[in-house]
């Protein structure tokens, strides 16, 4: 995920970032001489907040940022502070219910005619948590289709195992392997179960295939 130069007229860009009809676009404004922030309705709830329930600051949206991810967007944010030029990132937030989003930042500077001086950045959150989800799972689903061709059953296993649960496939035999010892179950017959819930035409099979191992 990197930064990029856009500018918030580009609807080929924005189109794009909107990932379809499954998304939530909000709208947000920065008055840097008070730190104020307005956020619209949708700004607050993919932040998890109901509209107007608190006081949107730069230190409040840092503190929803993923730990990994916040000194990138406050270098960004500061960066377009000093010189207002069309920004973007995308970078994941724990809302104030704990859940983890994806979000897309996109915004630029209003300069203050005579003086030069960035005095607003406005722009755009996007939500883009469930088509990002969507498609790792249809992603997933297309490698349990091809791990379940011309395979042994515990070979299948493995590869459906691993596109499940996004791990190799040395993590997802060592998985198999403790899930068969636990229950005392043969790992053939473990991997039969597996094969069989993971090739189902079920929009559920990742679910399936997970229950099997819990």
């Amino acid at each position: 995920m990197t930064e990029t130069t856009m500018s918030l007229d580009d609807r080929v860009t924005l189109d794009p970032l909107s990932l379809g009809d499954t998304t939530t676009l909000g709208q947000f404004r920065v008055d840097l001489a008070t730190d104020t922030w307005w956020w619209s309705p949708e700004t607050y709830e993919m932040h998890g907040f109901e509209p107007g329930e608190v006081v949107p600051t730069t230190s409040l949206v840092l503190a929803h940022k993923h730990p990994e991810e916040r000194d990138r967007v406050s270098d960004l944010l500061g960066k377009a502070r000093r010189d207002g030029e069309p920004f973007s990132s995308m970078h994941r937030i724990m809302d104030a219910r704990g859940r983890e989003r994806v979000l897309v930042i996109v915004g630029q500077g209003r300069v203050e005619p005579g003086t030069g001086r960035v005095v607003e950045l406005h722009g755009y959150f996007v939500d883009v948590t469930r088509p990002l989800r969507e498609q790792a799972e249809h992603q997933a689903r297309q490698d349990i289709a091809a791990a379940a061709r011309s395979r042994g059953p515990i070979e299948q296993a493995k590869g459906i195992v691993g596109a499940s649960l996004g791990v190799g496939t040395e993590q997802a035999f060592a998985l198999l392997r403790r899930v068969s010892n636990d229950r005392n179950v043969r790992l053939r017959e473990l991997a039969l179960r597996v094969v069989d819930e993971g090739t189902r035409p079920h929009a559920d099979r990742i679910r399936r295939v997970v229950s099997l191992l819990r």
